[in-house]
């Protein structure tokens, strides 16, 4: 849609791109001839009809098969737009609760589904109708329909209600069954979190919560963590204690739930060095709960999970203030990881040691042969972070060989990658300033290489920053982006080059040389570029007495210009460069003269 240009989204276009939407989704040609799928061409009146066999005991006894479709039908519609309304949301609801009386699985899984999504719309009185079943659901012997049953209880009881069904609950959580235990853990999650009646239920499962960690099931431990978290997040001192206690203890063989134990450790230890709690910026020489967190971390480090010792790495990286001595055994291990075979794990620590390199380069440096490695690597997003982070580490002597790497490297990449490299290397010319030549020398010749908008404006804008702050580039930057507005064909670059020449130009040691590049853009460009062009022009001889007869007579070509700014800039300039002529007329001066004896260029007006 974005080809319609200025005609903007008509009826017919929108259509259209909905068409060319369900063409995508049509059956291949090979599919079967008679296949026919149950949400194509749905109608809600036909499908509330067909909902009508709920109320048929035999129906739903003899084809449950049937009843599941339906109800398939019912959520599609629903989550596709066509909502019931409260009277056909109501009368769906108690069709669908006769379905309790069917034993089939599948259909009893369809039922639970239905509740939980429609419980928002219908009317909380005919919800509560419901709960009598689920909560024998809830005691029956099948542990499949113990623990859907327990998931949507917990999206329609109210806090009265909890308190009901409470003792259920509770020993839920400490079911053998791992599947019924999670499915109570994660329920108690939801309750915890949706008003302060159920908060304060929820809180006093705190003893059965904690016996659930030293459940067998991995998943029921890491639920149990979530929900031990939730309820004592705000109590600093029993957090310590509970970290203390499970790193201790060695109980957590889930390495998901050690996961969260190394979090919750991290988290404590950032808030014991932001607080100030620290012996120095030691954690080894703080507190005795600092001890013994930073000792949790490390030792976690060897752990057997790739997940687990990847995690402590992140968590002792993103420590405040960490020493470095502190810090080194995450940077070892992380340092296997850049060569592990697997991406996912090499795109991990290849970004923790991208940001660890902004505050800790020496401790990175130790990576670099690892890291240059990476240069080639299949996956782009871990080569784009090697090459920026080299660039954070390397040495003043390595740059030229860096450069050439990643001369090879930017042609292969997407503009997103390109700018990321584009920032590393201004950050990389403000390190070395020495290397301000090699480096916009570089930047200036992808100015001149395929790329988007995007792309050659942080190239443009990184260019600007660096003449500011390192002021030995300032006139070989300018000539870069005098060749760049040559072949540019972005407007809006071309005017800001334009519009930095005009300000920074007539300040150089040879003003007369920008003339040529910025009268070619009069020439050549679109009547905005031109109008730049023809003010830039008016400040080279507004500042520099001796280029003004030359600038004159370039500006009275443009007073015939078809475009009416750029007429009346060209205009006004040449007015007033006549008045000032006529007023303060130059004298050149002698040839033996001193270069500081020459008259100084008037201020800008």
């Amino acid at each position: 849609m974005g080809d319609q240009g200025e005609e903007g989204l008509t009826m017919n276009n929108l259509l259209s791109e909905v068409q060319n939407t369900l063409d995508k989704f049509k059956l291949e040609d090979d599919a079967p001839a008679d296949y026919y799928s149950p949400y194509a061409n749905l109608e809600k009146a036909a499908v509330l009809q067909e909902a009508r066999c709920f109320h048929d005991p035999t129906a739903v006894r003899e084809n449950p098969r049937k009843c599941c479709t339906v109800i398939a039908q019912l959520l599609h519609l629903t989550n596709t737009g066509q909502y019931l309304n409260s009277a056909e949301a109501t009368e769906v609801f108690f069709g669908v609760t006769k379905l309790f009386m069917s034993d089939d699985a599948s259909l009893r899984r369809m039922v639970y589904l239905f509740i939980k999504d429609v419980a928002e719309t219908c009317d909380p009185d005919d919800v509560i109708i419901v709960t009598s079943s689920l909560t024998k659901d809830m005691t029956c012997d099948v542990d499949l329909y113990r623990a859907n049953a327990l998931r949507v209880l917990a999206r329609i009881v109210d806090a009265a209600m909890l308190g009901a069904i409470e003792r259920y609950v509770k020993q839920a959580v400490v079911d053998s069954s791992g599947q019924v235990s999670s499915a109570a853990l994660v329920s108690a999650t939801h309750l915890f979190e949706r008003n302060p009646e159920s908060e304060s239920i929820v809180k006093r499962w705190i003893s059965e919560t904690t016996e659930a960690t030293s459940s067998p099931n991995e998943m029921v431990q890491f639920h149990a963590m979530q929900l031990l978290y939730q309820i004592k997040k705000h109590d600093r001192l029993g957090m310590q204690k509970l970290v203390v206690q499970f790193s201790q203890r060695n109980t957590l063989k889930s390495p998901l739930a050690l996961v969260l134990l190394v979090r919750y450790t991290a988290k404590l230890l950032a808030d014991e060095a932001n607080e100030g709690r620290l012996s120095g910026t030691s954690f080894q020489n703080g507190s005795p709960f600092a001890k013994a967190g930073y000792a949790f971390l490390e030792a976690s480090l060897r752990h057997k999970s790739e997940m687990v010792v990847y995690e402590a790495a992140r968590a002792m990286c993103a420590l405040p203030n960490i020493e470095p001595q502190e810090l080194s055994p995450a940077i070892t291990v992380l340092q296997l990881f850049l060569s592990s075979s697997k991406p996912s794990v090499r795109f991990a620590a290849m970004k923790t040691v991208s940001v660890v390199a902004a505050s800790h380069p020496r401790m990175v440096a130790k990576c670099n042969e690892d890291l240059e490695g990476l240069i080639s690597d299949a996956n782009r997003s871990i080569a784009t972070l090697a090459i920026t982070t080299l660039l954070k580490t390397g040495s003043e002597n390595s740059i030229d060989r860096l450069l050439k790497q990643i001369s090879v490297f930017l042609g292969e990449i997407p503009d997103e990658f390109k700018i990321k490299i584009v920032r590393s290397l201004q950050r990389l010319c403000l390190t070395y300033p020495n290397k301000h030549r090699v480096l916009v020398g570089f930047l200036s010749n992808f100015l001149r290489e395929e790329g988007g908008f995007e792309f050659k404006r942080s190239i443009v804008n990184t260019i600007i920053s660096l003449m500011k702050q390192v002021p030995e580039t300032t006139e070989s930057s300018l000539l870069h982006l005098c060749e760049f507005i040559e072949d540019c064909e972005f407007t809006m670059l071309s005017t800001q080059i334009l519009h930095l020449l005009g300000e920074m130009g007539p300040t150089t040691s040879a003003p007369a040389r920008y003339i040529r590049f910025i009268y070619n853009r009069v020439i050549l460009e679109n009547s905005c570029v031109r109008a730049a062009a023809v003010a830039a022009l008016s400040k080279f001889a507004a500042r520099c007495p001796s280029l003004r007869s030359s600038v004159l007579t370039l500006l009275k070509r443009s007073l015939d210009d078809e475009d009416d700014e750029t007429r009346d800039r060209a205009t006004v300039a040449v007015s007033v460069l006549k008045d000032a002529m006529d007023e303060f007329p130059y004298v050149p001066p002698p040839e033996d003269a001193d270069p500081e004896d020459e008259p100084v260029p008037d201020e800008p007006q």
